[in-house]
């Protein structure tokens, strides 16, 4: 199993009582400190479901798998990996997904009711005057209070290095002497963070869709804005070369596009008869399709719906991105993603900041960067400080590691991958050219056979690989 860490002996060697929870699945309940400095102190719970190996002789360990977020369900994700992850893969490892400190069904960050949720993801992210910005902010202090009020002892300790000792308490229930790991999106930073932490504990570890534990929050917010930008330019010359309901020019499209931003800033469009769809709704409809080129048809006929004045099929895209039922939102991720984010790099602390850095973003990106400036005015007013500070992640003496990055990715922008894989002293990169969020479950032969090939034989490629 490797070395316990001095005080930890009862989490590393707790027997979880695993109940079958679906076919060939297994759920189980394990405890973890709240806070690793007093390991003696309180306890919280993360809740895993474990699909098991279909070669059961031949089993390599367990592969622990997580979705990104920060705030996404590993739970689900482990529940879809048979029909998402490749047979040799489900072959020869048992898969956990867990739902990280402060996600769903373990001990949860809470914050906020439907109603108030609601308004904060509604209110206005590019405001025009004085009245809008106190709303921004309001929401924002709202949002703060009602975490702190709901969740106080938990926010100190969701940042991603508390998550990253969590997975070797993990790695070290199951028995595994080194950490079988795919992590995707927020979940490279989370893996990167663990090799950081544990170096000699790496087996084999897929960072897919890399975020660059380098770069600020600005520089992030600023690359996502471009990143956006650059896929809806690759769904408007898509569109276009097809018959498009939106123009038969790339800059015709674009222009729509355009027009309906900035119209519903100022008219908002009727939803599903109790909401109305704002211009922050509009954004989200809009992004949330370019994460999979399946959903650029979707795009398309919510772009020519919204313009003619009905707004429900983006408020239905929109509500997606944000998992917002009929009867409420189905997890807390909305509410996870900014506690994990203000507590893992420092933000901008006040409105004067922002307002300061907006030049910026907007040059960077003239129809996103004004949102992704704004976005961070959560953390403006977060109750807690940042634990860590943006610097390139060596994890000298691991084994090689696996990083994974998407051309034209508007989440995770390439350069991401490439300054991760570079920074990692064992970092091989494997470049997809393509569109969509991350690369290994796209459908690319390329890149599959090369993941499945490392993770299930050990097989390192010797240099940098484009699929």
């Amino acid at each position: 199993m490797g070395p316990i860490p001095a005080g930890l002996e009862k989490f590393y060697q707790q027997r979880p009582d695993w109940q079958r929870c679906g076919t060939n699945q297994e759920c189980a309940t394990i405890q973890v400190p709240l806070d690793y400095t007093k390991p003696a102190g309180q306890t919280i719970e993360l809740r895993a479901r474990k699909v098991l190996a279909k070669d059961r002789g031949g089993r390599i360990g367990t592969l622990f798998i997580n979705p990104g977020g920060p705030g996404a369900s590993g739970q689900e994700f482990a529940a879809q990996a048979p029909m998402l992850f490749g047979l040799p893969v489900l072959r020869k490892f048992d898969v956990i997904g867990w739902d990280p400190r402060g996600v769903g069904e373990s001990t949860p960050v809470k914050c906020l009711d439907t109603a108030q949720l609601d308004a904060m993801i509604a209110a206005d992210g590019s405001p025009d005057n004085a009245a809008e910005i106190a709303d921004l902010d309001k929401q924002s202090k709202t949002f703060a209070a009602g975490c702190e009020q709901r969740s106080g002892r938990l926010l100190p300790h969701v940042n991603t290095k508390d998550a990253a000792r969590d997975i070797d308490v993990l790695r070290g229930i199951v028995g595994d002497p080194q950490l079988y790991y795919l992590g995707m999106s927020y979940g490279t930073y989370l893996g990167a963070t663990y090799a950081e932490e544990f170096p000699k504990n790496v087996g084999r570890m897929v960072l897919d869709g890399a975020v660059d534990p380098a770069i600020t929050s600005e520089q992030m917010g600023i690359e996502q804005a471009k990143g956006f930008d650059k896929a809806l330019d690759a769904f408007a010359e898509d569109c276009a070369q097809r018959s498009c309901k939106l123009g038969s020019s790339k800059e015709e499209v674009l222009a729509k596009v355009d027009q309906l931003i900035k119209d519903s800033d100022e008219h908002p469009l009727p939803g599903d008869g109790q909401r109305q769809v704002t211009q922050a709704l509009v954004i989200l409809g809009m992004v949330y399709p370019l994460y999979l080129k399946d959903f650029w048809p979707r795009l398309e006929d919510a772009v020519a719906a919204g313009l003619s004045g009905d707004g429900s099929p983006l408020l239905a895209l929109a509500d997606e991105y944000t998992d917002r039922k009929p009867t409420g939102y189905a997890d807390n991720s909305n509410e996870v993603q900014i506690a994990v984010n203000c507590s893992d790099r420092p933000d901008a602390t006040s409105i004067a900041q922002i307002k300061a850095e907006i030049p910026k973003f907007k040059a960077a990106s003239p129809r996103f960067g004004e949102f992704m400036a704004w976005s961070s005015v959560s953390c403006a007013n977060w109750p807690v400080k940042p634990t860590n500070t943006p610097h390139p992640i060596k994890a000298a003496g691991a084994k090689p590691i696996m990083v994974l990055g998407t051309t034209r990715d508007p989440a995770t922008p390439y350069e991401w991958a490439v300054g991760l894989a570079h920074e990692l002293e064992s970092g091989v990169l494997v470049t997809r050219d393509g569109d969509g969020h991350t690369a290994y479950l796209s459908g690319n032969a390329c890149v599959k056979n090369v993941v499945e090939s490392y993770l299930v034989q050990g097989n390192t490629p010797a240099a940098d690989i484009k699929c």
